[in-house]
């Protein structure tokens, strides 16, 4: 499964590519499942460009991405709570755009909020953004600590990748329960 990964922002996206390989060995000693990175960044949207011609980055970027790497689904940060009507507005807008770039792939969507996302990674909800880089450049194998934004965006696609392991084996137990 390869998995387009989105911590969307209107001056900073942070955005990821990564993929996992089954293991069909069928040991069950053996990883289960193994998680690659195969590009992250940062969309960096500089202050003297207007909203909507960051919105236009944000998207056209994605849609290059995407078109590259050939996603399967997308995981994307979920709307957080934000005291600022303005702030809530500007994320909304670069969420919208990093969503349609997916969503005019045909690739499903999937949105995790920022607790999960930190608890997935970190093991704790309130994690800071040095401890989520640390975690996910440890759990990836990276040979650098991705830049904060880029570190969210791997952090949501693990957060992804867990949900759907979780699903799988609540499946097979189900299954196994039937027998």
């Amino acid at each position: 499964m390869r998995l387009l990964c989105i911590d969307p922002a209107l001056r900073k996206t942070g955005y990821a590519v990564i993929e996992q390989a089954a293991d069909n060995s069928g040991s069950k000693t053996s990883k289960k499942h193994d998680i690659r990175c195969l590009e992250y960044g940062v969309i960096d949207n500089k202050q003297s460009l207007s909203q909507s011609a960051c919105l236009v980055q944000i998207n056209d970027f994605l849609g290059d991405v995407i078109n590259k790497y050939k996603p399967e689904e997308c995981a994307v940060e979920a709307v957080i709570y934000v005291q600022s009507y303005k702030t809530a507005i500007t994320l909304g807008a670069a969420r919208g755009a990093a969503i349609l770039a997916a969503a005019q792939s045909g690739l499903p969507v999937f949105e995790y909020p920022p607790k999960r996302v930190k608890q997935a990674v970190v093991g704790k909800g309130a994690a800071a953004k040095p401890q989520v880089a640390f975690m996910v450049r440890a759990l990836l194998h990276l040979k650098e600590t991705p830049p904060p934004d880029a570190a969210d965006a791997l952090a949501i696609g693990i957060a992804h990748l867990q949900s759907l392991e979780n699903k799988t084996r609540s499946s097979e137990t189900i299954q196994a329960a039937r027998l």
